[in-house]
């Protein structure tokens, strides 16, 4: 998003959205070009396998922010 991936600071699953505007969007544009089953949730799920958004909670080992913190030890 925006060039670079989107790190979210999510504390709970409940807290992690189903859709986003931007996967509405993505959703929207590829419907325009045909494409079928790209509603905004699984558009939301590419985004996330891609890495274009990082929603591992903050207490994850493979939330960006305990990377360092890992491999120092």
């Amino acid at each position: 998003v925006d060039g670079r991936p989107r790190i979210n600071q999510w504390r709970a699953m409940s807290e992690v959205p189903a859709k986003t505007p931007e996967s509405e969007a993505m959703s929207k544009a590829l419907k325009k070009y045909g494409f079928n089953f790209v509603g905004p949730t699984i558009c939301y799920a590419f985004m996330q396998a891609v890495g274009m958004v990082n929603d591992h909670m903050v207490d994850c080992f493979c939330h960006p922010n305990n990377r360092t913190t890992i491999a120092t030890r």
